[in-house]
Formats: C-alpha cells, structure tokens, sequence
C-alpha cells in the first residue's frame, strides 16, 4: 500500500485566475534561464575538452571521466533533494542548488590540476541535481494536463540553448581568452538566477489537477513510497528508456566538438559553433514540436506522447550513421549538417511529451521523487559512464566516430522498444493516478499502485 497523505496545510491566500496565470508564466521563464545555465554549465566542458587535455596530458579516457564525475554525484544526489522537494518548498530548493552549482563552476576556473578539476565537476553535479525534480514537480502543478507536454517542451528548450552556449560560447571565449575565462563566465549569473528563483510562487500540491485535494504540503514521501513508483508499469519502462537515451545524448554532446577537430580539421572555436549551431536548432524544433505534437495528439489518445518519443528515436538511428560515416559534403553539397541536424530534431521530440508523462502516471505529492528515482537510475546505468566509455573504445579502435556508431545506433533502437512497452499501460496508469489522488477528497484509503 502507498502511505496516505497527511494533510499538512497551512492558511494561505487566495488568488485569481490572472494572478495564478502571471505565477505560471513567472515560474517557467525562470524554469527556462535555469536550465539554460546548467546545460551551459554543464557542457562549457565538452567545447574546452581539447585545450584541458593538452594542458594537463589527458587520455580521451580521462578526458571521458570528467562528464563520468558530475553525472555519477548528479544521480546520486537527485534522491535527497527529490525527498526533501516533496516534503518541503520547491522554490528553496531550486534556489540553493543554482547557488551552489554557481560556486562549483567558479572553482573549475581556478583548478591546478586534473584530481581538482574532477572533484569541482562532481560538486556542480550536487547543485544540480536540485532543481530537476523539484522543477518538474512545481511546474505540473502549475501547468495542468492538457497543457503540460508544452510547458515542460518549454522548459526543455533551455537546456537545448544551454547546450548551444556551452558549445558556442566556451568554444570562442576559450580560444581568445582560455579554457578558464569560460568557466568564469559561466557561472555569473546563477546568483542573480537563485534570487528569481526564490521569488517564485509555490503552488498548492494538486492545484492543476481536475480532481482531488489541494495541498501546501504532504508527508506521502517516505523512502518506501519513492521505492514504490517502481511498481508503476509505465514509469518503469520511461525509465530504461531514459537510460538508453542518457548515454546516446551524454556520449554523443560531449564528443562532438571533438569529433569535428579531428574528423574534418575544424579549430576549437569552429568546432564549437558547429557543434552548438546543430544543436540548437535541432534540439530547439525537435524539443517544441515534440511538446506540440505530445499535446495535441494526446487529446485523441494517451499513448501519443509515447508514439512521437518511439518514431523520433527510430528515424534518428538511421540519420545518425549518416552524419557520423558521411563527409562534410559532397560537391559542395552539404551532408554532415543536415544529417545531424534531423538527427538532433528527432531524437529531441521526447522531451516534453516522456517528461510530462513522468508526470501524469504519479500523484501531486511525489511528483519530485519520481524524477529523482528516473535521474538516478537513468544516469548511473545510462550516461554517468558513456562520455569515460565511448573514450575508451575511441582509444581502442583508434575512431572516435566509430566508438560513437556502435554504441549510438543499437540503443536509440532500444529505447523505442522500451518505450513501446509502455504503450500497453499508460492509459491504465493514468486513470489509477487520478483514482488514488481523488480519493484524498473523502479522506477514504489510497491503493497501491498497479503492477
């Protein structure tokens, strides 16, 4: 049985429709700034990888482990913080994690040698893996069903222009100023960013749901109940499917500037602007048409948002042999770009659609865990090893585009099975989700959750 919720509610004022409308709206450009800076954050590394590597005499192995120590602490730390935005203020939560994400990327500039650079990436995996679940859960109470695949869209595409400014701007600003000046200036404006977060209206738990309680906070989130959600069909499948995607994404993002350099003689800087221009304007189409079409589709059957994810990740494993295998071009006629770019576009369709279904499949009140169990058990099985992985098997086969073949195309092709196998359930988990939580109006049992 899932423990009841125990009603912690607190007075509180009511507001208007315009006023909770203007809160959503202030919630998600903050949600968006967000995680654009973490993406950039996060990915400033991948753009300056060459020049770390020459200075402190890396293998691509070594180099790999670098995304392995964020990743690792990131997941790790993903169930703490998930716990405590179920049981305690969204918005602190956020708000502390971009301050000290902010401070962990200020002492990567200032490194001496690679044991330090690896301990200060591993601390910005702490701070961040704050605001995930507690974002996603502040936001599906803002954002009801019928609108959720889309605010959730939005919020993704921060990440896709985080992505873009790590590549782009830590590719140019460390070829005139060095791979430490990129760091620096990463990390200004996560202060002013934890403020706005701190400024945002907390929803009521349940605010945008159709039926059922509305409550400032609950007691449900208890490690029994987090470890419960595995019991959801649904979000188990998501789960693996997450797992096999993390590592295509992580491996294929991080290596990319590099595989520029060497494949086709790009500069640091060129390899960067590439590399970001790809995938920002891939991942942004692919992340709001995704978000669009989850929607819309959704309204005729639940299982849509799953069936954009399964057709995305099918084609992109046919398009990303050709942009790894393929040359710049072909008389002048570009192949490498458009190959990469649909590639990026459909891989991308799933992330409004399979987070917002994350969402719907599990009650108000434990919302924020079960993202923190999806980023816990999807980065440690999935990409906290790829980036060290594809590394390896680079050094092995003496082919970076290689290594990046082989592991990327078998598991695009088994995410979309997994996530195919929770065609069959989601529409039951939904229904179940609305049932546990509309019992809470009369006070009456909550039952478990399907299995």
């Amino acid at each position: 049985m899932v423990p009841k919720v125990e009603r912690v509610d607190a007075p509180c004022a009511p507001y208007d429709g315009a006023v909770r409308n203007a809160s959503a709206g202030y919630a998600l450009v903050v949600m968006v700034s967000i995680n654009f800076l973490n993406y950039a954050d996060r990915w400033v590394t991948s753009a300056v990888a060459p020049q770390i590597q020459r200075d402190f005499h890396l293998s691509d192995f070594q180099v790999g482990l670098l995304g392995t120590a964020f990743l690792l602490i990131y997941a790790a730390s993903a169930i703490p913080f998930g716990y405590w935005a179920d049981r305690g203020v969204r918005r602190t939560v956020i708000a502390i994690g971009v301050a000290v994400w902010s401070c962990a990327t200020v002492l990567s500039g200032l490194v001496a040698n690679y044991v330090q650079l690896f301990l200060t990436r591993a601390v910005l995996g702490v701070g961040e893996a704050s605001y995930y679940p507690a974002g996603a859960s502040l936001l599906s109470d803002h954002f009801g069903r019928e609108r959720r695949g889309r605010a959730m869209a939005v919020w993704s595409a921060g990440s896709v222009l985080g992505i873009a400014a790590g590549f782009i701007g830590g590719g140019l600003i460390a070829t005139r100023y060095g791979w430490r000046m990129a760091f620096f200036l990463a990390a200004i404006p996560g202060l002013g960013l934890a403020m706005l977060a701190y400024l945002m209206r907390e929803p009521l738990r349940g605010a945008a749901e159709a039926i059922g309680p509305r409550l400032q906070r609950t007691r449900e989130a208890t490690p029994a109940a987090l470890l419960g959600l595995l019991r959801i069909p649904t979000l188990r499948w998501l789960i693996v499917a997450h797992t096999l995607l993390y590592f295509v994404l992580a491996a294929n993002a991080f290596w990319l500037p590099t595989v520029l350099g060497r494949r086709f003689g790009l500069s640091l800087g060129a390899a960067g602007l590439l590399s970001g221009t790809v995938l920002i304007a891939g991942g942004l189409v692919g992340t709001l048409l995704g978000g669009w079409l989850g929607d819309r589709l959704g309204h005729r059957r639940p299982t849509a948002p799953l069936e954009v994810g399964i057709v995305g990740f099918t084609i992109a494993s046919g398009t990303i042999v050709v942009a790894l295998l393929g040359p710049m071009d072909i008389d002048g006629v570009p192949i490498f770009g458009p190959a990469f770019f649909v590639t990026v576009v459909c891989v991308y369709l799933y992330q409004g659609p399979f987070t917002a279904v994350t969402q719907n499949v599990v009650t108000p009140a434990l919302r924020a865990g079960a993202v923190a169990m999806l980023l816990l058990l999807a980065h440690v099985l999935g990409d906290s090893h790829s980036t060290a992985d594809v590394g390896f098997l680079s050094d092995r086969l003496h082919s970076l585009p290689l290594a990046l073949l082989v592991t990327s195309v078998p598991l695009l092709l088994l995410a979309a099975a997994a996530a195919a196998l929770g065609l069959r359930t989601v529409e039951t988990d939904m229904r179940a989700m609305e049932e546990r939580w509309a019992l809470e109006t009369t006070g009456g049992p909550t039952p478990a959750p399907t299995s």
